[in-house]
């Protein structure tokens, strides 16, 4: 059973980083539905409200109470992430609440914060409502995703990116469940390391499909780097734990640099692609999640 200050901490730090992506997935979806589609606009655009909310209440109760890896790890926001936020939502007319960004690039780690038991019956508090506004995203996005995949409705998105997206938030789902009982999830390495190697692998496809076909280049290293991470999975029951740790670590540094030259390239509009700003700054942040994650494992 976690102690009361590890159970705050990770919980305020588990729901900073998978409050923000939820939300984002919501945005993603809303602006990318047609016109036709305003009631299911109208239900992501709610949904992402709520977590906007959430979010702003967990960043005023996470100040000096998280820790100062978090911080440096430039997983909850990167330089990149108001500016991102700013460009789509002038592009896309959905509304960003950039306050929130602005707030969380303010958060400091206190080493003597005290974690008391007031503190912990609101993180308590907090991670009840988001397990349930939770709840209600990953059943809007499998009902949104069976109607693409019913040709009953249209989305810019890959059908791909939405189970992707869905599988992000039962994540996050399982972690907020065991959170309730001060646990965290059992997982052995290669589950720990599968999901996470799946996710940037998609990554990878995700930014070859969505670059525009001049950029040959960018399209390559986007492929190779899917390869390379199907590869690991594959690897992953065969291999030692420091063999493929070291591989997925190695191989995530490398991502997460090219994910960033993409970043900068999309924000100063120098590469051709449909990949939104905030996307590209999202994927960024995911990389940099992961690799916190591997680094607390290989040390």
């Amino acid at each position: 059973m976690l102690s009361r200050e590890k159970f705050i901490r990770i919980s305020l730090e588990v729901n900073l980083f998978f409050q923000r992506i939820m939300k984002e997935h919501l945005f993603f979806i809303e602006a990318s539905l047609p016109p036709v589609e305003a009631d299911n606009i109208v239900e992501a655009d709610i949904l992402k409200r709520s977590f906007e909310e959430l979010l702003m209440e967990t960043v005023s109760l996470a100040n000096g109470a998280i820790s100062k890896s978090i911080l440096e790890s430039n997983e909850l926001v990167t330089p990149y992430t108001f500016k991102a936020e700013k460009i789509n939502s002038i592009l896309t007319g959905s509304s960003l609440n950039t306050d929130i960004t602005k707030a969380e690039l303010a958060l400091t780690s206190d080493p003597h914060f005290e974690y008391n038991e007031l503190l912990e019956s609101r993180v308590s508090n907090m991670n009840h409502r988001s397990l349930n506004l939770l709840g209600e995203v990953i059943k809007f996005q499998k009902k949104l995703m069976n109607l693409v995949l019913e040709c009953k409705a249209f989305s810019h998105l890959y059908p791909k990116m939405m189970e992707h997206d869905t599988r992000e938030a039962e994540l996050y789902y399982e972690i907020l469940k065991c959170l309730e009982k001060k646990t965290l999830p059992k997982k052995n390495l290669c589950e720990e390391l599968n999901f996470w190697n799946n996710i940037m692998g998609e990554h990878a496809q995700f930014i070859d499909g969505m670059l525009d076909p001049s950029e040959k280049k960018l399209k390559m290293t986007g492929e190779k780097f899917a390869k390379v991470f199907e590869k690991l999975v594959e690897e992953c029951i065969r291999s030692s734990e420091k063999h493929i740790l070291e591989k997925s670590l190695k191989t995530t540094e490398s991502i997460r640099d090219f994910k960033k030259t993409s970043t900068q390239g999309i924000l100063e509009c120098e590469i051709k692609s449909i990949i939104p700003p905030l996307l590209a700054d999202h994927v960024l942040r995911e990389a940099n999640h992961y690799l916190r994650l591997l680094k607390t494992i290989y040390n």
